[in-house]
């Protein structure tokens, strides 16, 4: 792994008063209580915590449009391993790879532009997304949400009195993108698509199963390769089960409904207006 996953950089900086901000996959909650986890990022050092629901929010647009316009089959591009195990094994497959940002990317374009004097950092379920912000110009750091653990346990991290809620960007609906079939579900397709013109698959087998017998009438494929979608990403929890993830993270959804969130922290798509979020990605270089 590169210097972008540098732990030691990235807490000598945040040691050092850096401004940085967390970005934070929605699958945080299988491993980490809300809202306290934005607490502790506070009390580490972090300046700003966001959540990359917004990124998600940005790029169901993006599907939504070249959905609508597609003639032949689309592969979902949000999953780094997903992307790289269909250019090694399956490159016939590679011009169906949808050209959009994972929520990653396009959140941390938007960062760029709201926080332009500021570090990014990415905490990632999975070593996968370490592999595309590696290759990704916008995001400056990534780490795992077990070397966040670490963090916290060697800088002896508590609560204290810093915010509670996300700086910026909050969205609720796509908070649900780490589950099985979760773009699909949030990206607006009824009337676009058929439902028996979308399979939803989560791990690299099953996916495997499908490109080796493609099934002519599936028109999109929203693929994750963990079991279970993000979750299931192996440097998150090994103690809960999938269903048990799952439940936190619909809990979670549930949760944030019901919120009173300031309008000035709400996602607003006039926050990201000019931004591409499309067109040329990491693998397409």
């Amino acid at each position: 792994m590169g210097d972008k996953n540098n732990i030691l950089k990235i807490e000598s900086q945040l040691q050092q008063g850096v401004k940085m901000v967390a970005m934070i996959a929605p699958s945080f909650v299988v491993d980490f209580q809300y809202p306290s986890i934005i607490n502790k990022l506070c009390k580490l050092g972090f300046d700003k915590s966001v959540e990359l629901t917004f990124g998600a929010k940005m790029i169901n647009r993006e599907y939504h449009k070249k959905l609508k316009k597609a003639k032949e089959l689309v592969i979902a591009t949000a999953c780094p391993g997903i992307v790289n195990s269909i250019k090694n094994k399956y490159p016939q497959y590679v011009k169906n790879l949808i050209l959009v940002d994972s929520p990653v990317v396009a959140m941390g374009k938007i960062c760029r532009r709201e926080y332009p004097k500021h570090k990014l950092v990415f905490i990632s379920p999975c070593d996968f997304k370490k592999t595309e912000i590696e290759n990704s110009e916008y995001i400056d750091y990534v780490i795992d949400y077990e070397q966040l653990k670490e963090l916290f346990k060697k800088n002896k991290i508590v609560k204290n009195n810093c915010p509670i809620l996300f700086n910026k960007f909050y969205n609720d609906y796509t908070k649900i993108y780490p589950l099985a079939g979760g773009l699909g579900k949030t990206a607006n397709l009824k009337g676009i698509l058929k439902q028996e013109e979308i399979l939803a698959l989560d791990g690299i087998k099953k996916v495997f199963k499908f490109l080796d017998n493609p099934n002519p009438k599936i028109k999109f494929l929203d693929v994750l390769f963990c079991v279970g979608g993000c979750i299931g990403g192996p440097k998150t929890t090994k103690k809960l089960t999938i269903p048990q993830k799952r439940k936190k993270v619909l809990d979670y959804l549930k949760k944030a409904k019901d919120e009173d969130i300031p309008e000035d922290r709400k996602g607003l798509i006039e926050k990201a207006k000019g931004i591409k979020f499309s067109g040329k990605c990491w693998f397409s270089k």
